[in-house]
This record gives structure tokens, C-alpha cells and sequence, in this order.
């Protein structure tokens, strides 16, 4: 299992990179959260096996259509056990 937060910078909000995140993130048997953050990023904290994860993380870099991804940082972090995968709101 691996734990990483993700930040996605660029046009990444208005054009359903949340709900698109959440629907790829379920396919991929991803669990954890994403949000927008106020400097108009978006903030994706995720868990799952290595595998899965580095599909998820190519994914973040393309984002759904419509979306302009300028930068894709990712931190490791400590595995919480998330059960699902959400879209939170501020």
C-alpha cells in the first residue's frame, strides 16, 4: 500500500477534475479524497497498492478533458486506511 498527497496545479478547476478523479480513482480501486483549494488548485490525497497508484498518478497528469495540468506534485505519505474515495468540499 502507498499514500501520497497530490497537488495538480494549471486550469484544473471548472472542468470536473474532482468527479473525474473520484470515477478514476473507483476504477482503480483508489481510496481517499480530493478537493479544490483556494488558489485554484486541486488536492488529492490517495491510497493504494503501487501498481494502481502509478496509473493514478499518469492520470493525474492528463486530467479530464478540458483541463490544462501545468504541474503535478506528489508527497508520500503515511497509509490511513481510507475505505472509499471522495470529493470534499471546502
Amino acid at each position: 500500500m502507498e499514500n501520497l498527497t497530490i497537488k495538480v496545479t494549471g486550469k484544473v478547476q471548472g472542468v470536473y477534475f474532482r468527479v473525474t478523479t473520484k470515477s478514476v480513482a473507483d476504477q482503480l480501486g483508489i481510496q481517499g479524497y480530493v478537493m479544490n483549494l483556494e488558489d485554484g488548485s486541486v488536492l488529492i490525497e490517495a491510497e493504494g497498492k503501487k501498481h494502481k497508484m502509478d496509473l493514478f498518478l499518469e492520470w493525474c497528469h492528463k486530467g479530464p478533458d478540458h483541463a490544462e495540468v501545468l504541474e503535478v506534485h506528489k508527497t508520500p505519505g503515511i497509509v490511513k486506511g481510507y475505505t472509499n474515495f471522495v470529493v470534499r468540499r471546502k
